[in-house]
C-alpha cells in the first residue's frame, strides 16, 4: 500500500509518498512560492534522484500537476501510474470541536474544515485549496484522509481545555484550549512507550522544540493538557511568539503605541521570542551564536526559554501524577545539547539523572535515552516524524 502525505500552505506543498509495508519513503519533495514569480519545485527519489528547478505555479492544482509528472517520470519516478497510490492524507492545523479525530474526506468534511477556519483563516483556507487541487489531480477515486494537529489533544479533560473568561464566549465562539503539532507528540509518545515497554500505563511528557514550540502531558497514551491553546501563540516563549502573557500587556501596549488589533497580532507573533528579548534572530542557532560570543540579550533569551520550558514540565508532573519519562524533538530538541543539558540540571531534584555524553551524541537524526540506567525519570531524544503519522492514520482508516 502506497500513501500520499500532503502538508498544504497558502504558497508551499510538501509531499511524502510512503510504502507502508516497511514505511519507506519512495520520494518526497516540496513546492515554493505558489502562484508567486521563480517558484520553486524540487523532488528526491528513494533511489537517490534529486531535481530542483524553477518554474511557474500559478496556483495548488498546477503545483500538483508538477507532483504527478514527477511521480510518474518514466525515468526517475516511483510509479507506474497514479493509480498505486492507494490513498491520500492531509495535515489540517485546526479541526476545533468539529473533528476529534481523522476522517475521510467529503463535501460535508470539507465544509466543516471551512467553518473551522475562522480560528486558523491563514492554514484552514490553505489546507482546502490543497485538498480540492488534489482532488482534481488525483481523481477522486483514490480515497483522501484528513489528520487534525488537533485531534491528539482532543482526549483532554474540560478542566484543562477551558479559560476563565465568561462561559458564554465558550459556547458562541468556541474558544478554549486546542492544542497543536498534535501529530508530532502523538508519534513520539507511541515510540517512547514501546521503549518503556508498558503501553496501559505511561505517563511522559513530550517537548516539540523548534521555531513553533509545545510541551504535552501524555497518560496511557492519551494527551490530558498541553501548552498551547486558542492558537499556537500560547504556552512559552517561540522563535517569534511571546508565548503566555498578563492579558492586560495587549492592551497596555495597544493604547500606548496606537496599534490596531492586527498590528498588535503582528508583535506578539512575529515581533517576540527569541527575535524579540535577543534583538538578533528567531533562529536558536543564531541566538547559540551570539550566546557563546557572549551577548548578554542572546544569554537572556536562552535563559527565559529554559526557564520556561523547565516550569511547564514541573507542573505536567503534577497534573499527570508522577512521569516516567520525558522526550526531546523537532529542530531544537533533536539537536541542542546545551538547552536538554540545562533543562535536565534543573529537574535532577525530581530524579533526572543525565548521561552528558549520551546527550552529547544524539544530534543530527540520532535518537535514544540519555540519562543513566539509574535515573528515575528516563529522558529520549526521539527524532519526530509527522509525515508517517500522518500516513498511518490514513492507512488504518482507509483499511477500516
Amino acid at each position: 500500500m502506497k500513501v500520499l502525505v500532503i502538508n498544504a500552505g497558502s504558497s508551499s506543498l510538501k509531499y511524502q509518498l510512503i510504502q507502508m509495508e516497511d514505511e519507506s519513503v519512495l520520494a518526497k519533495g516540496i513546492c515554493e512560492r505558489i502562484g508567486m514569480e521563480n517558484g520553486i519545485f524540487s523532488y528526491k527519489s528513494h533511489t537517490g534522484f534529486k531535481l530542483e528547478k524553477t518554474v511557474e505555479m500559478k496556483n495548488h492544482e498546477a503545483a500538483f500537476h508538477l507532483v504527478a509528472e514527477a511521480l510518474e517520470d518514466p525515468e526517475h519516478g516511483v510509479v507506474n501510474s497514479l493509480s498505486e497510490i492507494s490513498a491520500i492524507g492531509h495535515r489540517v492545523v485546526q479541526g476545533a470541536d468539529l473533528f476529534m479525530e481523522s476522517c475521510l474526506v467529503t463535501d460535508e468534511v470539507l465544509e466543516g474544515i471551512r467553518k473551522c477556519a475562522r480560528l486558523a483563516p491563514l492554514h484552514n483556507l490553505a489546507h482546502i485549496e490543497g485538498i480540492t487541487a488534489c482532488q482534481k489531480v488525483f481523481g477522486k477515486e483514490i480515497p483522501e484522509v484528513v489528520v487534525f494537529d488537533t485531534g491528539f489533544h482532543a482526549t483532554m479533560p474540560k478542566k484543562a481545555y477551558m479559560y476563565a473568561i465568561p462561559y458564554a464566549y465558550y459556547e458562541k465562539y468556541s474558544i478554549r484550549r486546542y492544542g497543536f503539532h498534535g501529530t508530532s507528540h502523538r508519534y513520539v509518545s507511541e515510540q517512547c512507550i514501546h521503549m518503556l515497554g508498558d503501553p496501559e500505563h505511561s505517563k511522559i511528557i513530550t517537548c516539540h522544540l523548534g521555531n513553533g514550540s509545545s510541551i504535552t502531558a501524555v497518560k496511557d497514551g492519551k494527551c490530558i493538557d498541553t501548552t498551547m491553546g486558542l492558537t499556537p501563540l500560547d504556552g512559552f516563549m517561540m522563535g517569534t511568539r511571546s508565548g503566555s502573557l498578563d492579558p492586560s500587556i495587549v492592551t497596555f501596549l495597544q493604547q500606548e503605541e496606537n496599534l490596531s488589533a492586527k498590528e498588535m497580532d503582528t508583535v506578539l507573533n512575529k515581533k517576540s521570542g527569541l527575535l524579540g528579548i535577543s534583538g538578533i534572530s528567531s533562529d536558536d542557532r543564531d541566538v547559540t551564536k551570539a550566546e557563546e560570543e557572549g551577548n548578554e540579550r542572546a544569554i537572556l533569551a536562552h535563559e527565559m526559554l529554559q526557564y520556561q520550558i523547565e516550569k511547564y514540565i514541573g507542573g505536567f508532573i503534577v497534573a499527570l501524577g508522577g512521569c516516567d519519562a520525558i522526550v526531546f524533538t523537532a529542530g531544537i530538541g533533536e539537536n541542542h545539547v546545551g538547552h536538554r543539558e540545562k533543562i535536565c540540571e534543573a529537574l535532577s531534584f525530581l530524579g533526572v539523572d543525565l548521561d552528558k555524553e549520551k546527550n552529547q551524541q544524539m544530534v543530527g537524526g540520532k535518537g535514544g535515552e540519555i540519562t543513566k540506567p539509574g535515573s528515575k525519570i528516563k529522558v529520549f531524544v526521539i527524532p519526530t516524524n509527522e509525515e508517517l503519522m500522518i500516513a498511518r492514520e490514513t492507512k488504518a482508516l482507509c483499511e477500516a
